[in-house]
């Protein structure tokens, strides 16, 4: 028997009558020697659980493998959580949007071997509500369906994905007290089969405890993604009666239950930096609570998108998310207590009985440092051995989730004319010719197409392709990365290409860059290109800090080999956080590899987070 149960109107845990009080903190989104401080004050804010998504994608990066260390290692996160005293609800997806690369799905699923000749992308149909789901462009699994092969995979994931983390159910004594199926269906399908296969996956593998699904209470999503006992419970972040109302007329007995209490939003790049009214969203926290509903504030603690890892929406037109995920949340991306956290203590106080402790102080922050990246390495010097195809390869036809592609060919004529990209590109472009850099195209943007002047027969032509992060929401989901088709100059097609794969999960090493070369035309004909830069800091004492980048225009950065994430001038976030773990007293290295070019040798660290100026 579970050890959380439901009655006509509510929960009782081991019998007794609970309400859930959750927040959500996804373990996968912060540095695993800070999960201890962020679960402890989610438990001084007055929480008694704890929610997580389980990022698919990352715990199975390949077929054969199942990670669980370091950032991974959910076992760990479980038993502090247990630690502090909180319970646990688990929601394993498979998918899990969460605004993730690729909602948590696998880039493999959709994803053939690489061959001289690789399949023509499949275009993807427009946004409709509940589309039918669209066979991937290369494998033609029908994903979040209940297609055979699809469900093997799933299968196969949770074979190796649950045994671990049966110890830590509550039947067997541990925090966890319900997991989820699915997440959010009715937005995207109608397939009840391949819901009932993820509860009966569930239950085979051993899961006792109380399962549920959620979605947003609009529409027919309720409809379309519940299940027959299993639990419904809603995702919403306003119009409380109304959206209660409506859980209530789709399962008329049962708890009520937000499973997603939306009190902050994500930013794209580009976009605005997106905030909530702390007094605005503690009302409808107490309207939710006094109505004798549960709760899962999503998000509690947003955390970070560290190295590759944020995702993408693409309704009219793509949008990467940015590095930070704060969300605006009760505690901040560095894990301080913001104003939400005080307004949601107050809110939690006249429902449940707060812990005794005060509320917890915000964490030091390391002294304003600057750092001079002397040493410079240009990226074109580091590239893997290539793959050979007559047309390009997609970045996941050479079995790459996430990173950079190059592109190298020679354009036979000299003069002026059009590159054409059929298909255009996944996501964003660098185009050079004999080095120098002649335009981007952005998928955002549409670009298909770059005028160009070709300096002589036989210039050499290079296109870097960045990922910006995997769709993660809607009928896109698997859409390719890197070149999405041939490529012609003038009308001529553009043939034998070396295709050269660049995770770049880890810089350079220190001892690699050379110095920066003195001012010339020569050297700043160089600076154009990617390049690696490569500074060191002392520390005395590791704590918090921001980094700071004015003058430098769009890449990627490392402290001491921990992948921070990506930068943009774009905006609208101008720092990146540096958790204090991942620094050490004495000598500490910066590396930032600069897509573009910069206009100073230096960086900076600071005690205060720039994500842009918040829009409510």
């Amino acid at each position: 028997m579970p050890a959380l149960t439901t009655t006509s109107d509510g929960f009782l845990l081991h019998g007794e009558p609970f309400r859930i009080l959750s927040g959500a903190l996804h373990y996968f989104r912060v540095h695993p020697d800070q999960w201890a401080d962020r679960l402890h004050k989610a438990r001084l804010m007055g929480l008694n659980t704890v929610e997580t998504y389980i990022p698919w994608n990352l715990h199975q990066p390949d077929p054969d493998t199942l990670a669980l260390d370091g950032l991974l290692d959910l076992p760990r996160f479980l038993r502090l959580a247990a630690a502090e005293g909180l319970h646990v609800l688990l929601r394993p997806g498979p998918f899990i949007c969460a605004e993730w690369d690729g909602g948590g799905l696998p880039h493999w699923l959709t994803t053939t071997p690489a061959t001289d000749t690789p399949p023509t992308p499949t275009p993807t149909p427009a946004t409709t509500p509940n589309p039918t789901p669209t066979p991937t462009p290369d494998t033609g699994i029908r994903l979040r369906t209940s297609d055979p092969r699809f469900t093997a995979v799933i299968d196969r994931y949770l074979d190796l994905l649950l045994p671990p983390l049966l110890p830590y159910m509550a039947a067997s004594g541990g925090p966890v007290i319900a997991v989820q199926v699915e997440n959010e269906y009715g937005a995207y399908g109608d397939d009840p089969a391949y819901l009932k296969h993820i509860e009966q996956a569930f239950r085979s593998r051993g899961i006792e405890e109380l399962l549920f699904t959620c979605d947003q209470t609009d529409g027919d999503h309720l409809k379309n993604g519940t299940l027959p006992g299993v639990l419904a419970t809603g995702t919403f972040g306003s119009r409380v009666d109304e959206s209660l109302a409506r859980l209530r007329e789709a399962q008329p007995q049962g708890p009520l239950m937000c499973a997603e209490f939306w009190i902050g939003w994500f930013d794209h790049w580009g976009g605005p930096h997106h905030g909530r009214d702390a007094d605005q969203a503690a009302a409808d926290l107490d309207r939710l609570l006094s109505a004798g509903a549960s709760v899962n504030i999503y998000m509690f603690h947003g955390g970070t998108n560290f190295g590759y890892t944020n995702g993408a929406n693409h309704h009219h037109a793509y949008a990467p998310t940015v590095t930070s995920y704060d969300y605006d949340a009760p505690l901040t991306e560095s894990g301080d207590p913001g104003p939400k956290y005080h307004a949601f203590r107050e809110v939690l106080a006249r429902h449940t009985k707060l812990p005794a402790e005060p509320v917890p102080a915000p964490a030091p922050k390391l002294p304003l440092t600057t750092v001079q990246l002397t040493n410079r390495t240009p990226l074109f010097s580091h590239l893997t051995p290539p793959v050979r195809s007559k047309d390009p390869l997609t970045a996941d036809d050479l079995g790459e989730r996430a990173g950079y592609v190059l592109y190298r060919t020679t354009v036979p004529d000299e003069g002026a004319g059009l590159l054409h990209f059929t298909g255009g590109v996944g996501d964003r472009a660098q185009v050079f010719l004999d080095g120098a850099p002649v335009g981007v195209l952005e998928r955002e943007r549409y670009d298909e197409t770059l005028p160009v002047h070709v300096p002589r027969p036989g210039a050499v032509l290079d296109v870097l392709v960045e990922n910006m992060g995997r769709v993660n929401y809607g009928p896109r989901i698997g859409t390719p990365k890197g070149l999405l088709g041939p490529v012609t100059y003038a009308g001529t097609p553009l043939q034998t290409w070396d295709c050269h794969p660049l995770p770049l999960t880890q810089p350079p090493t220190a001892t690699t860059p050379t110095p920066t070369p003195t001012a010339t035309a020569a050297a700043a004909a160089a600076a154009a290109q990617p390049t690696f830069h490569h500074g060191q800091f002392e520390v005395r004492t590791p704590a918090d800090t921001f980094l700071s980048l004015p003058g430098w225009t769009k890449g990627q950065a490392w402290i001491n080999g921990f992948h921070l994430g990506r930068y943009w001038n774009r905006g609208p976030q101008r720092t990146l956080y540096v958790p204090a773990p991942v620094l050490r007293p004495g000598a500490n290295d910066l590396v930032l590899l600069e897509l573009h070019g910069t206009t100073t040798p230096e960086a900076h660290l600071t005690d205060t987070p720039d994500l842009g100026p918040k829009q409510h």
